[in-house]
């Protein structure tokens, strides 16, 4: 059997890419319902399913795994059972002895870490703007624009201006050319 795995990440969260690459060379694939590296339920009933013989095939190396750990104890339970991982991106099968330069073996680890990282970084951000955390610089007042604009046109030094609204250079004339572009 040729089995598929996909869950959403941080580029694919509707995993409509990964669908895409997967439909047409599995027999079945297990859907992921979240990013999340807890309770990955079908990537367990997956496991639970394989028999000797049969392939797993993920889009790409973080689909499947989590860490570099994670990848590695996933690759050797494979192993043990006789069942093949095919990456797909990465253009690696599990059981072939890897005829590659360790230059681009290199590259597919590190794709394989950002990866870990932005989907990370991605899961944390969403789970903190459901709690109510907002990212970025917190705004400035309107009040605070509109003296420091003042001050400007009244010919006050930038330095003046920044003591007695605490809007900086930067900020200031980025408010000035959007003034001039309306």
């Amino acid at each position: 059997m040729i089995y598929g795995y996909i869950r959403p990440l941080y580029d694919d969260k509707k995993i409509e890419k990964q669908h895409t690459t997967l439909n047409k060379k599995c027999d079945e694939i297990y859907y992921e319902e979240h990013g999340s590296p807890k309770k990955r339920t079908q990537l367990e009933a997956l496991l639970m399913k394989i028999e000797p013989g049969d392939m797993i095939f993920v889009e790409r190396m973080i689909v499947l795994a989590d860490s570099s750990r994670h990848l590695s104890e996933l690759l050797k339970v494979c192993e043990k059972d006789d069942v093949t991982i095919r990456f797909i991106n990465e253009d690696i099968k599990s059981n072939e002895l890897l005829n590659i330069r360790l230059n681009d073996l290199m590259v597919h680890i590190l794709q394989f870490q950002t990866d870990i990282v932005k989907q990370s970084t991605t899961i944390g951000m969403d789970q903190a703007k459901r709690n109510g955390k907002s990212f970025g610089r917190p705004k400035k007042s309107d009040d605070s624009i509109q003296k420091a604009i003042s001050m400007y046109h009244a010919g006050f030094k930038l330095h003046d201006i920044k003591n007695e609204t605490g809007i900086s250079k930067s900020t200031l004339y980025r408010y000035l050319e959007s003034a001039d572009n309306k």
